[in-house]
C-alpha cells in the first residue's frame, strides 16, 4: 500500500501548507520538535533546558540514579549526561554522592531545591503533554503511548547515542567526493 503526502492542518512560518511525509523517520523528527517545543514552553523562565528538566524528572521518579545509567535513560552519551549533571549540581538542583558499595560510582538525587522546582513545574509539564496528545480522542491516547513504547523497545539496537550521525569531517569529505565525481562526469 502506498501512502501519499498528507497536508498539515496548520500553517508553516512562511504561511504555506507544511507537507508531512508519512514515514516513521520524518514523522518522528517532527514529533520530537513538537515535544521539545511544548516542554520548553512549560519550563520557560526557569533557566532549564528540556534535557535538564528530563534529568530532574528522572530523578523525581527514581529518587536515586547512578550517573552512568542516566545517559541511557536520556538517550544521550556519557559526556553529555555528565555535563548536564554538572550544570544541575552547580545550580543546586541535584546532589552527587559516592556509592558506599562502589566508590567509583556516583548516585544522583534531587536536592530539596530541585524537588521543589519539579513540584512547581509538574503541572505545566502535564499540561504540555496533554496539549501534545489533544488531537487524539481520550481513548486513543494511552494506546498511542503504548505503540510508541513498543516501537522504541522493539528497536533497542538502534537506540544509542550518536546513532546515524556523521563522523567529524565526513561532511567535508562527502562534499569533496561529490565534486570530484561531478568533475569526472562533465569531461
Amino acid at each position: 500500500m502506498t501512502v501519499g503526502p498528507v497536508a498539515s492542518p496548520s500553517r508553516s512560518a512562511g504561511g504555506s501548507d507544511a507537507p508531512i511525509h508519512p514515514v516513521p523517520t520524518a514523522l518522528a523528527r517532527r514529533f520530537a520538535q513538537i515535544c521539545t517545543a511544548a516542554i520548553a514552553a512549560a519550563i520557560e523562565g526557569h533557566s532549564l533546558t528540556p534535557l535538564q528538566y528530563a534529568v530532574l524528572r528522572h530523578l523525581d521518579v527514581e529518587t536515586a540514579i547512578y550517573q552512568n545509567g542516566l545517559a541511557a535513560r536520556l538517550g544521550t552519551d556519557q559526556s553529555n549526561a555528565s555535563l548536564l549533571v554538572e550544570e544541575l549540581v552547580t545550580a543546586g538542583l541535584v546532589e552527587r554522592a559516592i556509592d558506599g558499595l562502589d566508590r567509583r560510582a556516583r548516585l544522583l538525587r534531587l536536592t530539596p531545591q530541585g524537588d521543589e522546582l519539579v513540584r512547581r513545574l509538574s503541572p505545566g509539564s502535564r499540561a504540555a503533554n496533554e496539549r501534545i496528545l489533544a488531537p487524539l480522542h481520550a481513548a486513543e491516547r494511552p494506546h498511542f503511548v503504548e505503540l510508541l513504547t513498543r516501537v522504541i523497545e522493539g528497536n533497542r539496537e538502534l537506540d544509542r547515542p550518536g546513532a546515524g550521525r556523521r563522523k567529524r569531517g565526513s561532511r567535508q569529505s562527502a562534499g569533496r567526493s561529490k565534486r570530484s565525481r561531478g568533475a569526472e562526469g562533465t569531461e
